[in-house]
């Protein structure tokens, strides 16, 4: 007997797919700015965020009774990882024409770049693992493994952040949207402490 769609599933799935289809029409209708590969490159990059910062979210949120969360976390980090690769894929063989050579140039001397493409080639392993059959032929090292993401994140975050040209120190350039993930990832990651949990263990009791 097949299993129904919840509608929090249905939900997931319908906002994984709505992006990338409003990309396309946008890409279609040519309203993509007067730089299309530079609005592609950001909107996907920026989906794939928000993705992977929900995908943090579902742990905590299951504490509070949202369990149905945890069976939904899988499908929001794929659709993280497809709009990470969609990014990654048009800066190398649309940005910069699959020339290598000025793209190793370059990852020497813009920090986003190196940073982002840390993040990417951490991201992959999880991606490929995420199934079933990798969760038991790995047994513990899987969970050792997709603790990578605490750290995937955050790097995705200053990727983010340096891409926008900020500066950490004094604010300055566009880090509105940068500073405000940094703030929710932190808090994300603050939740998973010990003695956090413990804390707010107490509080729902």
């Amino acid at each position: 007997m097949r299993r129904r769609f919840t509608p929090l599933q249905f939900l997931v799935h319908l906002a994984g797919w709505l992006p990338l289809i409003v990309l396309l029409l946008d890409l279609w209708r040519d309203t993509l700015t007067a730089n299309p590969i530079q609005a592609i490159e950001q909107r996907t990059g920026y989906t794939a965020l928000v993705f992977l910062t929900l995908s943090l979210a579902c742990t905590p949120l299951a504490w509070w009774g949202w369990k149905e969360l945890l069976q939904r976390r899988k499908a929001l980090g794929l659709y993280g990882f497809l709009y990470a690769a969609l990014h990654v894929t048009v800066f190398i063989a649309v940005d910069y024409g699959l020339d290598l050579n000025a793209l190793i140039r370059d990852v020497g001397t813009k920090q986003y770049i190196l940073v982002g493409a840390a993040a990417f080639l951490l991201l992959v392993p999880l991606a490929v693992t995420s199934f079933e059959y990798w969760m038991k032929r790995l047994g513990k090292n899987w969970k050792r493994l997709h603790r990578l993401v605490y750290l995937i994140v955050p790097l995705i975050v200053l990727h983010f952040f340096w891409a926008r040209k900020g500066n950490l120190w004094t604010l300055s350039g566009d880090v509105a949207q940068p500073l405000t993930f940094a703030i929710l990832v932190g808090v994300l990651l603050l939740l998973r402490l010990g003695a956090v949990k413990k804390v707010l263990s107490r509080l729902r009791r």
